[in-house]
């Protein structure tokens, strides 16, 4: 049985658009640079008190994270 590989393109494009190094996202979130490149690079699934960090963090959806909306408004 093979893993399964998920691209996380939205947490990386949104942290390229606000001009962010991983090591900068990683430290807000509490996360290390690796583990956060992992995660974007979808070698690592993201757990979800960290989709929560990354919400809170750019104050978007996790649906809009996860691309299950384009619309990038917390319904919060």
């Amino acid at each position: 049985m093979t893993a399964m590989k998920m691209e996380y393109t939205r947490i990386r494009a949104l942290r390229e658009d606000h001009d962010l190094t991983q090591e900068k996202v990683g430290q807000a979130i509490n996360v290390p640079q690796r583990t956060y490149a992992y995660y974007e690079s979808g070698q690592r699934m993201i757990p979800p008190q960290v989709l929560c960090a990354l919400a809170k963090f750019y104050h978007v959806s996790v649906d809009y994270l996860l691309e299950l909306t384009d619309d990038p408004v917390p319904k919060w």
